[in-house]
């Protein structure tokens, strides 16, 4: 098995406003929201009611279909409010948090003594578990599964994405003892994919497989890199936890508290000074983006990334997974005739009318603007142009559509997350909604097969 994973099929995303490598602290928001939505396909139990007082590790809920799985408030503080709504959805759980914060304490692991059984249950009881997801179908790993591996992306390839190696970076013995715990959590190997030209972390530590990845855009997904690295068949497991969420779990077991503490990338051509912050998880998101100041007026504010991200508005709140926020002009305004003239200030895979092949290292400011309508698929070849796994994504997408379980399982839906089809939305002439539809079609899936 090769340990380097290239790839040709694929887009690179230039944007102007990368983050510059520089840290700061984050302004302390007095507010913190955990949205229930983050956890797909996670019905919530209200633990903590209205008034209470929590320690930062404490479980704000649980998920309803199994008890054990509790979802922890990331900040000490007062449960303000239990935001509610249609059907008395529970929306988010507001924290006001405490100037000093106090933790709940876990108790300090000795990781080599701990057998599987002894580290799942401490992870659930921490509120670490919802950080390990599974594929198939992208949820919260089923703690009652084992896993015939865990896959780690320590390389994000997506347009102004956090630098893995720049946040990571001091957070060694962290990594080290997430890494040992989920090495006794499967029968198989910690696989970990690092950028093949960068300083890594994660290049000299124990009990993970170390593969190096180049080429463009999704090479950093996990998905690709499964697929390279051990395919998924049916009723087989694999398990995939990101790298920022590994330190969170090390330092529970070496310091036995829960800290959501995360840096970030604030990015995005409206930020007058993009760079990191640190902060923590549910914080909110203007404490942040009017720190880096922004440059203009009419914008879209997006916790995570312009491919996969959530519009969370100026007075929303960072997601659970999110580790960037990125802030490009909201594009509500159309260009006359634009479709009928060369354009050079797009990005496109196409050589028609667009001539952005003839400057591949320049860097663009794009904004929302879909630059067309929704219509009917059009089949143009662009899909397997930027698409590296090997599934046909037209085909896929078409049985998600009219939900045919046959056809999407023959068609390798078991691999598949909404993120494989960021790109090939973003190039979809026909304006359909790939991550949505592929969203939908798991959770058919899910219920009829899973």
């Amino acid at each position: 098995m090769s340990k380097d994973i290239r790839i040709r099929k694929g887009l690179d995303i230039k944007l102007v406003g990368e983050a510059e490598k520089v840290t700061v602290d984050a302004i302390k928001s007095n507010v913190y929201a955990i949205r229930p939505d983050d956890f797909h396909g996670i019905v919530p139990k209200v633990l903590a009611k209205i008034g209470a007082e929590v320690k930062a590790g404490d479980p704000l809920f649980h998920s309803k279909s199994k008890e054990q799985m509790l979802f922890p408030s990331p900040v000490s503080g007062e449960i303000v409010e239990i935001l509610r709504g249609a059907k008395r959805k529970i929306l988010s759980f507001k924290i006001l948090a405490d100037k000093e914060q106090k933790y709940t304490d876990f108790g300090v692991k000795d990781v080599q003594a701990m057998n599987s059984e002894e580290i799942k249950s401490h992870l659930l009881t921490a509120g670490c578990w919802p950080f390990i997801k599974q594929r198939p179908y992208d949820v919260i790993a089923n703690p009652d599964v084992a896993p015939k591996a865990i896959f780690v992306s320590a390389y994000d390839t997506a347009p102004l994405a956090a630098d893995c190696d720049y946040v990571l970076s001091g957070k060694e013995k962290e990594l080290q003892a997430a890494v040992h715990a989920l090495s006794k959590l499967t029968a198989g190997q910690v696989h970990v994919s690092i950028n093949k030209k960068g300083n890594s972390p994660f290049s000299d530590l124990k009990n993970i497989v170390l593969h190096t990845l180049s080429g463009p855009h999704p090479v950093g997904n996990v998905g690709v890199q499964i697929s390279k690295v051990s395919p998924i068949n049916k009723g087989e497991v694999v398990w995939v936890v990101s790298p920022n969420d590994l330190v969170i779990i090390g330092e529970l077991l070496l310091t036995g508290r829960f800290n959501a503490e995360r840096t970030i990338a604030l990015a995005g051509s409206s930020i007058k000074k993009p760079k990191y912050y640190k902060t923590k998880i549910g914080t909110e998101v203007s404490t942040i983006i009017y720190d880096g100041g922004v440059n203009e007026d009419n914008i879209r504010v997006i916790s995570g990334n312009v491919l996969t991200g959530n519009n969370v508005k100026p007075d929303g709140n960072l997601g659970y997974y999110h580790t960037s926020i990125t802030v490009i002009p909201e594009g509500n305004d159309y260009e006359f005739f634009g479709w009928n003239k060369p354009v050079f200030n797009k990005i496109s895979p196409s050589r028609a009318l667009t001539f952005s092949w003839l400057f591949p290292n320049k860097k663009y400011k794009l904004d929302t603007n879909t630059n067309g309508e929704h219509r009917a698929f059009v089949v143009t070849g662009n899909y397997e142009e930027v698409f590296p796994l090997d599934i046909y994504p037209l085909q896929l997408l078409k049985a998600c559509a009219v939900n045919d379980l046959d056809a999407m399982e023959q068609l390798g839906m078991y691999e598949v997350a909404p993120e494989d089809f960021a790109l090939t939305e973003f190039v979809c002439v026909s304006k359909q909604p790939h991550q949505e539809m592929i969203r939908e079609g798991l959770d058919l899936m899910l219920k009829e097969i899973g």
